[in-house]
């Protein structure tokens, strides 16, 4: 306690960097071995523009996938697809704007989605915000569980119907090890009475981790598994809202994962054989990953999940 204390004004996630990093050892991790081709496969990501989104687009686009990139700033991602196309010449990539703090943006998204795509084989909740300032959505929901879990939220319940149809089916959320050090803070949801943008960031991957052991449990018998995973300590851009953040990201850069190691483990809940009925768990590395006790709480996960809906004013039984 003293220690956090002490180095409350880094927040809590550059304590997690100061504590994990260095014992991160110097490589790539555990690489997708899986060969599995995707041909005649939808895959939709959201966030691909950069980081390991970008990454995990090109790999399901070279497996033959139709990879549709929702992105909040279009142009970021046309030159992705660009870069996509650059280095792989058959890839068959579009962009699609979604601004995952609108909620407006969300359904007119998923409008036109369900319009235009008969099928939806892969759902991978990429995108994320991580150490904001204090900030709220359009609808007026504190940034990271605005962005992280309930804008992934809505745009899920918007799409599952199609998922259905479209089975066998998967959806990968991009959590964190952070959900380790998360608490739902129903009491507070939106961190009204008190903000830090570290223990903001990891309520959100913890809630990320509840919605897929909740979500799991209601798709049973569906064939549309779904599962969550931690990416491993990447150098992306994500720390861009913190200096800090940034120059212990830039200090310990030779201990973190690049983007396209840090992507291994959603391609590797995407498309592994062996996974093709495992649903509710957590991966790391390709393998199986230890889930905190308030992550495993189902009836913390089922609170969320009333909790959601209400505060996006939907139903989904």
């Amino acid at each position: 306690m003293f220690l956090l204390l002490l180095l409350g004004g880094l927040g809590l996630i550059t304590l997690m960097v100061l504590l994990f990093a260095p014992q991160i050892r110097h490589a790539a991790g555990a690489q997708c071995k899986s060969t599995v081709c995707l041909d005649g496969k939808t895959v939709l990501i959201t966030g691909a523009n950069t980081g390991i989104g970008k990454e995990t687009a090109l790999d399901l686009a070279m497996r033959g996938a139709r990879v549709i990139m929702a992105c909040r700033d279009v142009e970021k991602g046309e030159e992705a697809a660009a870069s996509i196309r650059a280095a792989y010449s058959k890839a068959q990539v579009e962009v699609r704007e979604l601004d995952l703090a609108d909620t407006c943006s969300i359904r007119a998204f998923a409008q036109i989605f369900l319009k235009e795509v008969d099928q939806l084989h892969i759902l991978i909740t990429n995108a994320g915000v991580m150490m904001c300032p204090y900030t709220k959505t359009i609808d007026g929901f504190e940034m990271h569980i605005g962005v992280n879990h309930l804008g992934h939220f809505l745009l899920t319940s918007l799409l599952i119907g199609l998922m259905k149809r479209s089975a066998p089916a998967r959806i990968v959320v991009v959590s964190s090890l952070a959900h380790n050090f998360g608490w739902i803070r129903f009491h507070d949801f939106h961190s009204q009475g008190s903000y830090n943008s570290g223990l903001a960031y990891c309520q959100s991957k913890l809630a990320n981790v509840l919605f897929t052991r909740e979500l799991a449990r209601r798709l049973k018998g569906t064939n549309v598994t779904v599962n969550s995973v931690h990416p491993g300590t990447v150098n992306s851009d994500l720390t861009r809202h913190s200096t800090l953040m940034t120059i212990c990201f830039t200090v310990l850069s030779m201990f973190l994962k690049t983007p396209q190691e840090g992507a291994q483990t959603s391609i590797y809940c995407a498309v592994a054989e062996e996974l093709h009925s495992i649903s509710g768990q957590h991966f790391s590395d390709c393998a199986p990953a230890f889930v905190a006790p308030q992550g495993r709480s189902e009836e913390t996960a089922r609170r969320l999940w009333d909790v959601s809906c209400e505060q996006l004013g939907i139903q989904w039984d």
